[in-house]
């Protein structure tokens, strides 16, 4: 006997269920699979020139109001990159060696991204890594060691400058870079991530090692276009190029270990 009203004798509400389930969860795979492709695509190959779309289309642009002012419209046509690479082997899939000064050509370890051509920002609109000489609120503590005067050696213990001055994330209130004086007649001023530095103290004084460059290396180390501002692009190539030199920076290092 049939109860009036009632449904589920006459349609299968599980297999319905997971009938509605399966086309919910292709909608979403679709769905994370366009807006994934609204940064890193299209996607390039070996061959020159070519940029596959995937699968599906790209996506319609989107539109971002972002926080300190301005828009941003996703994807955007991405210029080709030249590497200076080439492959060691005539065969698809062999790996790949630098041609070119691979420190300064942004390739393997030394790779980065080409981030916004301005300086982060904190929620207040104020700049966010800055050198701790253009704000009096900000000092060493009493109880550390002051890395400002001390001298700078490379990977070969030798002199490569002093430190003129730090810089300060205003956000988490820690140290990004050192800055690094080199002598005239170059006078350069060079910054080198905090977390690649040793402080090494001693009775009398005290110095900072950089372990992953020789002091030769600091003369051709990307620098900030303005003296007292970084921008986020400049702050992934500087820290690319120090970085790098644990593979790079002397003949030794570079290549398999056996």
């Amino acid at each position: 006997m049939h109860i009036t009203g009632a449904i589920t004798p006459y349609i299968d509400v599980a297999q319905l269920t997971l009938y509605a389930f399966w086309a919910f969860f292709i909608g979403l795979v679709i769905y994370l699979t366009l807006e994934s492709k609204r940064e890193g695509f299209p996607m390039i190959t070996n061959r020159q020139g070519e940029r596959p779309k995937g699968i599906l289309p790209m996506p319609a642009p989107k539109t971002f109001h972002l926080y300190h002012g301005g828009t941003r419209a996703v994807p955007w046509n991405e210029p080709l990159e030249v590497l200076a690479l080439r492959p060691t082997s005539p065969w698809e899939g062999a790996p790949y060696e630098p041609t070119g000064n691979p420190m300064l050509d942004g390739v393997g370890p030394a790779s980065f991204t080409a981030r916004d051509p301005h300086p982060e920002l904190d929620y207040h609109g104020a700049i966010r890594t800055f050198p701790m000489r253009t704000d009096p609120l900000y000092s060493v503590a009493p109880e550390d060691p002051d890395p400002r005067g001390m001298n700078v050696i490379g990977c070969d213990d030798l002199v490569a400058g002093t430190v003129a001055d730090l810089w300060v994330d205003r956000t988490e209130c820690t140290i990004r870079f050192v800055e690094v004086a080199l002598p005239d007649p170059l006078a350069r001023h060079v910054l080198v991530p905090w977390e690649l530095t040793q402080v090494k103290m001693s009775a009398r004084s005290g110095l900072i090692k950089v372990v992953s460059v020789t002091a030769a290396l600091f003369k051709t180390a990307p620098v900030p276009a303005k003296p007292d501002v970084v921008t986020a692009r400049e702050e992934d190539q500087i820290a690319a190029y120090f970085a790098s030199g644990h593979l790079y920076a002397t003949p030794d290092r570079f290549g398999p270990l056996v």
